[in-house]
């Protein structure tokens, strides 16, 4: 066998050993943390919940950017973006909050939108900032966005 092919083969073992490598060490990382992520998640979606029951759509979105400040990163995003969401299905309407906000499905525009309001908190340098306003776009694409509780208990 030539020399060539004795490196290729070497050089596919050893590709092979790192992604069986990666993938054992994603397992074993997820295992050790599943609970406790799990747990976070649940959290951000009670407060934001309750958040949403005593503000308006814009408070959602504020209180988010606060919480995502205080803690940036792909974790943060995640959170602040779970903690959006919920927020906004149960707040009170924001007069004109969804009339700038592009569809999802209009990819050039709702990215910049995304970049503009980035700018606009002060995050535009931010790698993960434009996962915090993707809960806006969903939330106004729907048709009539509907609080999943009657308007007398937000009082």
């Amino acid at each position: 066998m030539p020399g060539w092919a004795k490196a290729l083969i070497i050089v596919a073992i050893l590709f092979v050993l790192l992604v069986v490598g990666v993938i054992a060490a994603g397992v074993y990382w997820w295992s050790h943390n599943k609970d406790a992520l799990i747990a976070r998640g649940k959290a951000q979606i009670t407060e934001g919940r309750n958040t949403g029951l005593a503000t308006d759509n814009q408070g959602c979105v504020d209180q988010s950017v606060l919480r995502y400040k205080a803690e940036p990163g792909f974790a943060g995003a995640i959170a602040a973006s779970l903690f959006m969401q919920t927020c906004l299905e149960v707040s009170r309407p924001t007069p004109g909050f969804c009339d700038e906000v592009p569809k999802q499905i209009e990819f050039m525009k709702s990215s910049q939108w995304r970049f503009e309001q980035c700018k606009r908190v002060g995050l535009s340098s931010d790698q993960y900032c434009q996962q915090l306003f993707a809960p806006v776009l969903r939330f106004c694409e729907r048709p009539f966005p509907k609080p999943s509780i009657p308007d007398e208990s937000r009082r």
